[in-house]
């Protein structure tokens, strides 16, 4: 899975984003199965905070995922990305 750049977010997700939040943008391929998407976004969610915000499908499998979480008071670090 790979990060996509901020401009190409789909139509209207960019709206709802605070700045109380952290946002990551994740491209899941069309190999990776639902079930696996499930279970790998599940962990994250355990183990680092994240919360699933949107998933947008697409016609070759792909799809497109917008994770957040609150920020923490420590933002003098860097924050910790998803590692799917």
């Amino acid at each position: 899975m790979t990060a996509p750049r901020w401009n190409r977010l789909p139509a209207g997700w960019d709206a709802e984003m605070s700045d109380e939040y952290e946002w990551i943008p994740l491209r899941l391929p069309p190999e990776v199965t639902r079930l696996s998407a499930s279970t790998r976004l599940s962990i994250e969610a355990e183990y680092r905070g994240w919360e699933l915000t949107r998933v947008r499908l697409y016609t070759d499998g792909s799809r497109r995922v917008l994770l957040r979480r609150k920020k923490s008071r420590l933002d003098d670090r860097r924050p910790d990305q998803p590692e799917l």
